[in-house]
């Protein structure tokens, strides 16, 4: 970016397409031309220090040996299903030859979460390549009353993905074709199983993108991401996965299949089924194909990584951002010091900006990369010219767009190599986002090593996380229930985007009424009247 005095005008710069600007100390009270005010400098920022792509893949390792095994950590008490017997594998292994796997190895990383804070002890690992192979599995299970785990690529953040005790692990890893395509209305039918960057990069050449972005994109399943309502990094433009799954075909409990694979945008008889089970995980049928909407791929996209001085100033450059970028902005993300701190440390991924108390994270989407990168041009003018932006770098070549990016879906990561991670993943009213943050510094003092906010803004999502050394009671004891009735008393929700899974089945009635909370078990009572599927999750326990 090129300043002159009163305008910021983009050029194309040889061998560079990446400027830092920053306002000076005196920014604040200096009145007219921009140019007497912003400093220009070409970044030196080491761009070929790292690759985004690292923390693409979230996965288990394959050994892990040092996660305690949830029943003897967590207060919960296997339910009377049936143990799995010889006959039972014989059963598996006629309808899907050669897909049962029982090798220690390789179910151990079946059996603990990616965050390696809940670990089961299933002995048997399915492997089907289609609905019909599911439906006969299922149908077996109900029969002998054997309860059931599904798993996609085993992402999750609240122990819904992985067993509670010996529960049958069925795995759509293998279920990753893609059915069909439509160029024109840009609807892709494909199995439950597809890895969404696989799908990602198969929308692109035909151009169109995925209606959603996750940072676990190179591992999870677009199944596992309907199951949970996967919310990410796309939602402010797209919205959720409720307004653009268009269709699903699920196999219920006792191997029934429902196929409401539609692709029509408009289907308006009876109810719309499939919604039943869009962020039920698992509980009430297993997803084994979705129809989704994607959207035409923008043809200019634009990020901007700025520094702000406080969260107010965040506030008002969102407020700024959605009142001058209002057609183009499809990303709103924000970011504590704490988490660039972390990031440094753990990644050794250097700051492209001067040290801040916040960051935030702007990408604008668009079909004309004139009309974006002058629209961008006085968005920035406009946040540099009030003070409520300190420093800031813009990308528009894809590679360097990833690696700002990274700097954010790396945060996750980060956090993992700081010990043991509370995570916290919450609606609030935006003005009351970090908040929350604030008040748990003071609360636990040095009781935590890191204290860290971060999350989608734009949609009013904070993730909240607390790092200690190891798991602590006492810690957890100091948080919870703290953090919930906080939220509640905000009128917030305890799971934005992560889902409720094992970990926050108990905290439900938080943000649900006790009348919500009864139809929904009278719901599972109906649909899997045994409680064979996912048990243990999403719902609170029932004496």
């Amino acid at each position: 970016l090129f300043f002159k005095a009163g305008a910021m005008v983009l050029h194309l710069v040889p061998r560079w397409s990446m400027w830092l600007f920053w306002a000076t100390p005196g920014w604040r009270k200096t009145a007219g031309a921009l140019g007497a005010s912003v400093k220009q400098r070409l970044m030196n920022y080491p761009w070929g220090s790292y690759s985004p792509w690292v923390c693409r893949s979230y996965s288990s390792a394959s050994r892990s040996p040092e996660v305690m095994l949830t029943y003897e950590r967590y207060p919960v008490q296997r339910l009377p299903f049936s143990k799995v017997s010889e006959e039972d594998m014989a059963t598996f292994q006629r309808i899907i030859p050669g897909r049962v796997i029982t090798d220690p190895e390789e179910l151990e990383a079946c059996n603990v979460d990616w965050l390696k804070t809940v670990r089961g002890c299933s002995k048997v690992l399915l492997k089907p390549r289609t609905s019909e192979e599911v439906s006969s599995i299922l149908r077996h299970c109900h029969e002998r009353n054997l309860a059931v785990n599904p798993q996609g690529g085993n992402t999750g953040m609240v122990g819904g993905s992985v067993p509670v005790f010996d529960e049958v692990i069925l795995s759509t890893a293998l279920m990753n074709q893609v059915i069909s395509f439509h160029n024109v209305s840009g609807i892709l039918v494909c199995q439950a199983g597809c890895v969404l960057e696989e799908l990602s990069h198969y929308v692109q050449e035909h151009d169109f993108i995925m209606p959603l972005d996750l940072g676990a994109k190179g591992s999870c399943h677009i199944g596992g991401n309907v199951a949970t309502n996967a919310g990410g990094l796309r939602f402010l433009r797209y919205g959720s996965l409720r307004g653009t799954v268009l269709g699903l075909e699920v196999v219920l409990a006792d191997g029934t299949i429902l196929n409401c694979l539609t692709s029509l945008r408009k289907d308006n008889t009876g109810y719309d089924l499939k919604q039943l089970f869009i962020g039920s995980e698992g509980t009430l049928g297993v997803i084994t194909a979705v129809s989704i909407l994607c959207p035409p791929r923008p043809k200019a996209v634009n990020v901007a990584f700025l520094g702000c001085p406080g969260f107010a100033e965040v506030l008002q450059t969102f407020t700024t951002c959605k009142a001058m970028l209002s057609e183009v902005l499809s990303a709103f993300e924000f970011m504590d010091a704490e988490c660039m701190q972390l990031v440094r440390q753990h990644l050794h991924l250097a700051s492209p900006v001067q040290e801040s108390p916040f960051y935030v994270l702007i990408e604008t989407s668009g079909s004309s990369a004139e009309h974006d990168a002058e629209k961008l041009g006085s968005f920035l003018e406009q946040v540099l010219g009030s003070g409520l932006v300190t420093d800031g770098t813009m990308a528009t070549d894809q590679k360097k767009i990833q690696m700002l990016w990274a700097l954010r879906e790396r945060i996750t990561e980060a956090l993992s190599h700081d010990g043991y991670v509370f995570k916290y993943d919450i609606s609030l009213p935006v003005e009351r986002l970090y908040d929350l943050v604030t008040d748990l510094r003071t609360r636990l003092g040095s009781s935590a090593k890191h204290v860290v906010g971060y999350g989608h803004l734009g949609d009013g999502n904070l993730h909240l996380n607390v790092t200690a050394e190891a798991f602590s009671e006492a810690l957890l004891g100091i948080l919870e229930p703290y953090v919930y009735t906080w939220t509640a008393e905000q009128r917030g929700s305890v799971s934005a985007e992560h889902g409720v899974g094992f970990k926050k089945r108990h905290v439900l009635g938080y943000s649900k009424p006790p009348v919500a909370v009864q139809l929904m078990q009278q719901l599972k009572a109906l649909l899997d009247p045994k409680g064979i599927l996912n048990p243990y999750k999403t719902l609170p326990a029932q004496a």
